[in-house]
């Protein structure tokens, strides 16, 4: 597919088939990101590729803690503001809704948190998971360079036939990740990607995009 088409048809999968991805096909997308822009040329991301018996034991830890209402590892960065001003929650309320209503929970079930937090915990089923990593010196610039290297990433998985969901609450269990991946305690976990083939007979939920015209601004053109 071209690039067009690898944009329009990524979104974030949130139930995988146990089909496993060929090693080849994660080399060869891991190889290709790493012309990701880089300022500096950095390269600043260290990814742990976690798959079989050792993503098994990490997912049914993390569902254990999930389950045990565990409200998670301190946070090393926050995952949003403390406060989102319009639109921003507007956006984010929005497709809030129809994410959980589409994994069939509902918005006033009392088990809603930790519901959800089971499911993320178990990685929609992904038989992969890619957890990047930024070495705990680095700056926002290079967090940015982060950002694009796994959109890189998520991309060519969508050339290879391939989905993707990126987590970002994998840092709520990150002392649980980094006991199966080693990581230095030098690093910090930026997020997770639940990598897979999309499961068949789900629904598929495709959020909404604010038009270009709310977000971008011509001048001089």
């Amino acid at each position: 597919m071209n690039v067009y088409e690898a944009v329009d048809s990524r979104r974030a999968v949130r139930a995988f088939s146990d089909e496993p991805v060929p090693k080849e096909v994660l080399e060869r997308v891991l190889t290709a990101a790493t012309r990701a822009p880089s300022s500096g040329n950095l390269q600043p991301w260290h990814v742990y590729v976690v798959a079989g018996d050792p993503l098994a034991e990490l997912k049914e830890r993390a569902t254990a803690r999930a389950l045990a209402g565990d409200p998670g590892d301190e946070r090393e960065y926050p995952m949003y503001p403390a406060e989102l001003p319009s639109p921003y929650l507007d956006r984010f309320s929005a497709a809030a809704a129809q994410r959980y209503e589409a994994l069939g929970i509902e918005r006033d079930d009392p088990d809603r948190p930790m519901k959800i937090a089971a499911l993320n915990s178990g990685a929609f089923g992904a038989p992969v998971v890619l957890f990047c990593y930024l070495d705990q010196t680095m700056g926002p610039g290079q967090w940015g360079d982060a950002g694009m290297y796994l959109q890189t990433v998520m991309l060519l998985l969508r050339a290879e036939g391939v989905h993707s969901c990126p987590q970002v609450m994998w840092t709520m269990y990150r002392k649980t990740v980094s006991q199966i991946v080693g990581a230095d305690d030098a690093l910090v976990l930026f997020c997770g990607v639940s990598v897979g083939f999309e499961k068949d007979g789900v629904p598929r939920l495709r959020t909404g995009r604010a038009d270009m015209t709310e977000t971008v601004s011509f001048i001089g053109v």
